[in-house]
């Protein structure tokens, strides 16, 4: 167990760009111009602080093999656990990495210092692993340029542990310049009961134009690998185009939420206990092996000059943060889901590329 264990890369966390729109809220999906049809799949790769989770190669093969553009989140302990996997996934223009917090902790449970940490070391891991790939100097697959062209210099994406979070959390991300990642479609793919039909019904049944849909590729995406070729088909049959989640967010209007969850407002609460019994495991494992928590709040220039602007320690939100009410207001514009849905702004996209 002890090999699991991994420190946060030193360095200074790359300030946010200047031209970041925050939005409060988390996006599930992306509403597209009629006759549109792009769906974004997203894998996450987490990791907690006691194990080394896998890598599922037959499905990543099989989306570089049949061009399907896709986004990975993956924490930050296991891109250092998997440095060849991540440079191989970060050098290829099909796919992109999404932040997924340092060690797949339940921001609902977690201090500002807690969050803090979660995120900056996952992209302190992100920055590492680029550099490695930029120092490589290797060419990426076509043969035609530096593979570390094919990515970008920070993640702008993130997505949480558990899908689940608060106000506080989306503000801490945020922070970081980063936009909270939803979806509105789930694979369910870490339930060892599902089944390859269930997953293909599932997705096909919940997919419309502009959805986000969530499978894991760390190991625990039962038949995950048996059920994507057959949804890779049907949805190109249908008329669907595969983007990244970066892509999708720039052909339309963010569909968001002020809070996170999964199918339905509050369903992600059933982990928190969970969550409270992994907490003390993971103390264990440290105290065990005589290790430190992680933590960021030695590291000079954290999230730039917004560091200064970050709550401090110690300070937590309830779990569950005011209703929505009236319009989206100076936030993003864009569509604003909350139980009734409510349409916001929608004169520009703030993730066109400038």
């Amino acid at each position: 167990m002890l090999a699991a264990y991994k420190s946060i890369p030193p360095g200074s966390i790359a300030p946010r760009s200047p031209s970041f729109k925050a939005i409060g809220g988390a996006i599930r999906s992306v509403k597209l111009p009629a006759g549109k049809k792009l769906v974004a799949f997203t894998f996450d790769l987490c990791e907690q602080p006691y194990e080394i989770t896998g890598y599922q190669g037959s499905i990543v093969d099989y989306l570089r093999e049949q061009g399907v553009s896709t986004t990975f989140f993956a924490g930050g302990k296991w891109l250092l656990n998997h440095p060849q996997r991540a440079e191989q996934i970060m050098g290829d223009p099909l796919f992109e990495f999404g932040n997924h917090a340092w060690e797949h902790r339940n921001f609902q449970l977690l201090t500002a210092d807690r969050m803090h940490t979660e995120i900056g070391g996952a992209q302190l891991a992100y920055q590492h692993a680029y550099e490695g790939l930029r120092n490589r100097k290797c060419l990426d697959r076509t043969g035609q340029r530096p593979a570390y062209e094919n990515a970008a210099p920070q993640t702008s994406l993130f997505r949480f542990p558990f899908g689940a979070c608060n106000a506080e959390a989306i503000k801490m991300a945020e922070s970081f310049g980063l936009h909270a990642i939803q979806w509105d479609v789930s694979a369910a793919d870490p339930w060892h009961g599902q089944s390859v039909d269930g997953m293909v019904k599932g997705v096909m049944r919940q997919v419309k134009p502009g959805s986000i849909v969530l499978f894991h590729a760390n190991g625990r995406g039962w038949k995950t690998g048996e059920a994507i070729p057959i949804l890779v088909k049907r949805l190109r049959q249908q008329g669907y185009k595969f983007v990244k989640v970066s892509e999708l967010l720039r052909a339309g209007e963010p569909v968001y939420t002020r809070s996170c969850y999964d199918s339905k407002p509050g369903d992600v609460d059933r982990y928190q206990s969970l969550s409270r019994k992994l907490e003390v495991s993971y103390d264990k494992f440290y105290a065990a092996h005589g290790k430190r928590r992680p933590t960021l709040s030695a590291l000079a220039g954290a999230a730039g000059a917004e560091a200064q602007q970050l709550p401090g320690p110690g300070l937590e939100q309830p779990n569950t943060p005011p209703p929505l009410t009236g319009t989206a207001g100076g936030a993003l514009p864009g569509h604003v889901e909350t139980p009734p849905p409510h349409l916001g702004s929608t004169d520009d996209n703030p993730f066109e590329s400038n």
